[in-house]
């Protein structure tokens, strides 16, 4: 396991804000830590979208997110951070959740307040269980880990369901039950994101969703605003499914893909990108000259 917590200490002494982008599958996540990101996030929306083909409203299991966190662990070595969403049920849930996705290979994990099944925390119509449940969630998080080097990011989706007031309210909250990491999601303003900037000493995390209720900022602008974590949790895959759709758009008008040749990696990119060199060089290794 990459040590995440490492990685955003040293993006904090020196004043940056940490650039998280969002994979939804291992090429995904291979890709980012090519272009030379140092940390990657799993997302739990782009999961259920591409893994299962569904909207993000709860469906995926403990086990299917626990598989899915071991095959992208195994090809990237940058740190892996984790949505586990609500933590699949109560506290002792949690505690389940928390073990299996630290031991598949999560650096960091991110848990919420919202009900079971959750939504998007964009969407309309969320609401949020009790205080005192999700304070010992948190503390069944914490308890769980292996290693405190395993980062607990606590989420908060009250500003939606009360006010901003009472999302601050949950968030210091959340730190005293021992997060390591705080995230107010949806937050509709500027003024909002500067008071949430100044609120914790903890690092707090900016979720830029393209077309949600948040502001879009860029990374410096989010660092003045007191951010530690600037997260794109689903450029990857919004760019992937319009590729997708214009490509099979113009293949089924056209009968041919001349047209978006361009719009497609080249042959050696691919190959590159799921390490093929790597492959060829271990069946050399392991190849005999013997035939039978």
């Amino acid at each position: 396991m990459s040590n995440f917590a490492l990685v955003l200490n040293q993006a904090r002494q020196k004043d940056q804000c940490l650039v998280l982008p969002g994979a939804y599958d291992a090429l995904s996540a291979r890709i980012i830590e090519s272009q030379g990101f140092e940390a990657v996030y799993l997302t739990g929306a782009g999961f259920a979208n591409s893994g299962l083909g569904v909207p993000d409203i709860g469906l995926v299991t403990v086990s299917e997110l626990r598989d899915h966190v071991a095959r992208v662990a195994d090809v990237v070595s940058i740190p892996l951070v984790v949505d586990a969403d609500t933590g699949f049920g109560n506290a002792i849930n949690m505690r389940r959740t928390i073990r299996m996705l630290e031991r598949a290979g999560a650096s960091a994990i991110q848990i919420e307040d919202q009900v079971f099944p959750k939504k998007c925390g964009h969407f309309s119509g969320k609401d949020v269980i009790s205080l005192s449940e999700m304070i010992q969630k948190i503390h069944a998080a914490v308890d769980a880990r292996d290693s405190t080097e395993l980062q607990i990011i606590a989420r908060t989706d009250s500003r939606a369901v009360f006010s901003l007031d009472v999302a601050l309210e949950r968030a210091a909250a959340f730190k005293e039950a021992g997060a390591d990491i705080i995230f107010v999601e949806a937050p509709e303003s500027i003024e909002e994101m500067r008071i949430i900037g100044k609120s914790s000493d903890l690092p707090l995390v900016a979720n830029m969703v393209e077309g949600g209720k948040t502001p879009l900022r860029t990374v410096e602008e989010l660092s003045a605003l007191g951010f530690s974590i600037a997260l794109f949790a689903n450029a990857a895959l919004r760019s992937a499914q319009k590729a997708v759709t214009e490509t099979m758009s113009e293949l089924k008008k056209t009968g041919s893909t001349n047209g978006v040749l361009h719009a497609l990696s080249g042959w050696e990119d691919r190959q590159n990108a799921v390490g093929k060199s790597y492959f060829d060089e271990l069946e050399s290794k392991y190849s005999t000259e013997e035939s039978l």
